[in-house]
Order: structure tokens, then sequence, then C-alpha cells
């Protein structure tokens, strides 16, 4: 049977279908700017659980429970449910604090890159192309044989592991559970966190895209990859239809406010909106795959991918304990030094990862 979602009007269709949900999932409650934002999103999450304290980012995102689910689910049916791992997994979980951290400075991951694009915020604009230098960046490691090392079939009840997190979290989420007087688990009453569209509407929607990106094996960064490194626009073109898309849908919700000040959780400091996604785009890069993607593929059983997912969880618990992550008032007091010493251990691994011939 023929993989429609795995053409290149499948991958376009999987792109507008993305751009259309992010943009009506922000008009049916979701934070402005950031109807899909998985680094927010996971950010919130480690809120709930109590990772952090910052009382306005504490919700159990249902979008992020889709995500896995969905590719989990789709994956069994079509047999691709494999469990397997062991590629450095204690680099990718350091990868993916640091990836956090970077997200968090600049506030979104690729994917609220694009939609604040596609709401009119300027700001994203460099966040973008530090984005694409730090897939640049890692386009240079990749060329040099950087191998993070081959994953080995595990016993199946790995691949189940994440997914059973998630409906760990679900159940959290429906029966708000409070372990202790005062939380956890915590739920923001005021600011983004209590910013949400209906839980099933989250839900059926983050199914949705966890079906057809597992489908299609959607990536941000795995667009601008094969765009740059072999010329091959397949993926960039679902990327290009959730933009595009995206901006369409704001215009007819009323949700595209162009300019640079004022902009929803967001900030103007275009040096660190710079280089805070030139880190993240390399920790994706050498990861191999955006935040989307990791847990598309954590679902499928992935362990791997499932660490480097935990790792943000971990890295945006400690943006905000350290005092790393932005704010709308302006990035954090340690922001730039952590985004420095990110980029210097993601340098390191890209050097000390790289194959060698033997003699």
């Amino acid at each position: 049977m023929v993989n429609f979602f795995s053409t290149r009007w499948g991958i376009i269709t999987v792109g507008i279908f993305i751009g259309s949900v992010a943009s009506l999932l922000q008009y049916l409650g979701n934070p402005p700017n950031m109807g899909i934002c998985v680094a927010c999103m996971e950010r919130d999450i480690a809120g709930a659980l109590g990772l952090h304290r910052i009382d306005v980012v504490q919700y159990i995102r249902p979008e992020i429970i889709g995500f896995v689910l969905g590719s989990f689910l789709v994956s069994s049916i079509y047999r691709e449910n494999k469990a397997r791992g062991g590629s450095s997994p204690l680099i990718r979980f350091f990868l993916g604090v640091f990836a956090m951290i970077g997200a968090l400075v600049f506030l979104g991951c690729p994917w609220r890159a694009l939609l604040r694009l596609a709401g009119g915020d300027g700001n994203a604009i460099l966040g973008i192309l530090g984005l694409v230098a730090g897939v640049f960046a890692g386009i240079f490691f990749l060329k040099r044989g950087y191998n993070l090392g081959r994953s080995s079939p595990q016993r199946p009840f790995n691949a189940w592991l994440f997914p059973l997190f998630m409906v760990v979290l679900f159940l959290l989420l429906v029966f708000r559970i409070e372990f202790i007087p005062g939380g956890p688990i915590f739920f923001s009453v005021k600011g983004p966190g209590a910013q949400h569209a209906n839980l099933w509407i989250s839900l059926g929607a983050g199914l949705l895209i966890g079906i057809m990106a597992q489908r299609s094996r959607f990536c941000t960064m795995g667009a601008l990859r094969d765009a740059i490194l072999i010329r091959d626009f397949h993926l960039l073109s679902g990327v290009i239809a959730l933009l595009i898309t995206a901006f369409l849908a704001n215009l007819a919700f009323g949700q595209f406010h162009p300019g640079f000040s004022g902009q929803p959780i967001a900030h103007t400091d275009q040096i660190w909106n710079f280089w805070g996604m030139t880190l993240s785009g390399l920790a994706f890069t050498l990861a191999g795959g955006c935040p989307g993607r990791q847990l598309f593929l954590a679902g499928e059983g992935d362990t791997d991918a499932a660490i480097f997912a935990l790792g943000m969880i971990v890295g945006a618990a400690v943006a905000h304990n350290f005092a790393f992550a932005s704010s709308p008032k302006g990035v954090g007091t340690f922001g730039p030094w952590a985004v420095i010493v990110g980029l210097v251990f993601c340098v390191a691994v890209g050097f000390a990862m790289q194959e060698r011939e033997r003699v």
C-alpha cells in the first residue's frame, strides 16, 4: 500500500494541517502565537510536575500527549513500532537540556518560530536565522563524520515506556490529583499556563498530528538539513506549507499583528533571539531531529529520542530555576551564559563524536 503522506503532496498536506490546527488552537484558547510549541508545552508540563515553580507556566499540555500516543498507535498498526536505542543516550539527554535552554532564551521551538512569524512577530526573523545558522553548524560536523553511534534492538517493553508515561500524564490532567496540599500537580490560574483550548480538542489535534507526522516523517530540522546538505526539498515543502497556512489562518481569525514591540510571549533582544536559536538548531541537528520529531520517534519505540525529550523537560526546569529563561521583559539574568556554555558543549560533542578511519 502506497503511503500518501510520504509523497510530496502528502507532506504538504501535513504542513497545511499543522499550520491550520495551530492557528485554530490559538483561536480556541491556547496562548497567542503559541497554538503549538513543543518547547513551551514541555516547559508547562515540567511546571505542572513541580520541576520548576514559575506559577504562570504550569499545565499538562494534552497536545504533547497526543503527539506521542498518535505516533505510537499508527506505528503499531503499520508494524513500525520497534524498540531500539543505546546510541549515546547520555549525550542525547544533555543535547535535549541545552536545546530547551536555547529555545527558552528565544521563547519558542522551531514550530513556534514559524508560528510567531505567521502571526506577525518580527522578532521571529532573527530566531529563524539563528536556527538556520545552527543547522549549518551541525552540517559542518555531519560532513566530518559526526555520528552518535548505531542504536540496537531492545526488548519490546522499552517501546511502551514513554507512551505509558504520557498515559500517566493524561490521567493526572483529567483527575487533577493533588498529592500534597498546594500541589503538585500544579495548574496555572493566570498567564500562558492558564490559556488553553478544550482538553479533548487539544488531545484530538495532537493525536492527528502524531499520526500524520509519523507517517510523513515531518521534521523542521530535517527539512533544513536536507535542503542545505543534499538539495532535497521534500520535507521543506511541508514546512513552507505550515508557515503559509498559519499566516492565512491568522488573517482569517484576526490573529495577525505585525511588528516587533509588544508581541505576545516574546522579547526584542535580537542578539539572544539569534544565539538562543543557534544553540537549539545545533543541538537538534546533532540529535537528529526537531523536538516534534523526537516525540514522534519516541512514540514509535526510539528510546534515544525519548531520552532527548526527557532532557528537554529537565532543561525547562533548569532554565527557569536558574534564571536562564527569557520573559517578555527580556533575556534571563544568566541566559546568555547558559547559551555560551551550551554552544561550547555542542561543539565539543561535534568534534568528539566524529568517526575516524581505522589504521
